[in-house]
């Protein structure tokens, strides 16, 4: 079978975020304390706050017209979304950076493992002119996201995004020629071979414009090899539920894990395994390498700084040396 056809074999109900993993905020290097799930939204500073959907939203509406949230009333990738979701924090980081990279704004951005496409839905109502394009193989969740973000854009900001149900190993159409690639919340660790992952960024390369970057995210420490779970309540009394990071398993001689997440709530049964994920645990060096054989040129990685209390401040300055933590998490830029 060639690498390009195993991707069928692979796919992701929707996508999970730098926003989960254990300790990348709470506590990133300190040795003793236990393992805590992190949310990106919350790692920002405050005033990012009340630009990101999420569950401190949820308080605030009146109690008495909503029931209380139950498996039976909810959407699974809009509990996801309100846990862990901040496009608006991820994409002030990949705007601001390509701008010093490049001297200018970017226009066109290709989301690869798009979901329900909030992040490509956000790019085009971050400027007037901004186009998107949200590629996953999911059909379902491709329709969740053209439901609850695509239909709430303006007639004009619609004309600006395209969604694509196809294989991100061969992009199409408005796809190609694009000033920023995405892809984010770890989604390609879905390739698990050297040579699919080489294939796919060569395929990102050859697709960017000729001064286009590719963004990625990662995270790594010796707590990401653990296999552990953590719950973290999400919201208020009658609308809140219980977030469950879930490292399920680990294979240190494939480097393979698989991590789910669950949902609880105050009453019915929980969601169990909404979402599962089977990935390669990639390090630093090895996407660096991979990087580097597809083509790609001044491969600069983004360390979150320290908020003086042992958690992360939200604020990723390029850098040329990571610490040893039990848990970090870098952006990568990649320049074609």
């Amino acid at each position: 079978m060639p690498a390009s056809a195993q991707l069928g074999l692979a796919r992701v109900e929707g996508w999970v975020g730098v926003n989960e993993i254990d300790a990348l905020r709470r506590e990133r290097c300190r040795v003793n304390e236990p393992v805590g799930l992190s949310n990106r939204c919350f790692r920002h500073s405050q005033a990012l706050y009340t630009r990101c959907r999420g569950a401190y939203l949820l308080p605030l509406m009146p109690r008495t017209k909503l029931p209380i949230r139950t498996r039976a009333n909810s959407d699974k990738h809009d509990l996801y979304e309100n846990a862990v979701q901040c496009s608006e924090a991820e994409l002030d980081f990949v705007d601001t950076t390509y701008k010093k990279i490049r001297g200018k704004r970017a226009k066109a951005l290709r989301e690869d493992f798009c979901g329900t496409a909030a992040t490509a839905c956000e790019w085009v109502k971050l400027r007037a002119g901004n186009t998107s394009v949200g590629v996953d193989l999911d059909g379902p969740t491709l329709a969740n996201g053209t439901k609850r973000h695509v239909a709430k854009l303006t007639d004009e900001q619609k004309k600006r995004i395209t969604l694509q149900q196809r294989n991100v190993l061969n992009p199409t159409g408005p796809g190609i020629g694009v000033d920023v690639v995405l892809a984010m919340n770890f989604s390609y660790w879905i390739f698990q071979t050297r040579e699919l992952m080489v294939e796919y960024f060569r395929a990102v390369r050859k697709s960017l414009a000729k001064d286009g970057v590719l963004f990625l995210d990662h995270y790594g420490g010796a707590d990401s090899y653990l296999e552990i779970k953590e719950r973290r309540r999400i919201g208020g009394e009658r609308r809140g539920y219980t977030y469950v990071w879930d490292q399920a398993h680990y294979n240190p001689l494939t480097g393979i894990k698989t991590n789910h997440i669950h949902f609880e709530f105050k009453k019915g049964p929980a969601w169990k395994k909404a979402f599962t994920y089977t990935w390669r645990l990639w390090s630093l060096v090895e996407i660096r390498e991979l990087l580097a054989e597809a083509g790609f040129k001044n491969i600069t990685v983004y360390w979150e700084g320290d908020d003086g209390r042992g958690s992360g401040d939200g604020v990723f300055k390029k850098t040329t040396r990571g610490e040893a933590c039990r848990c970090y998490i870098a952006y990568i830029s990649a320049e074609k």
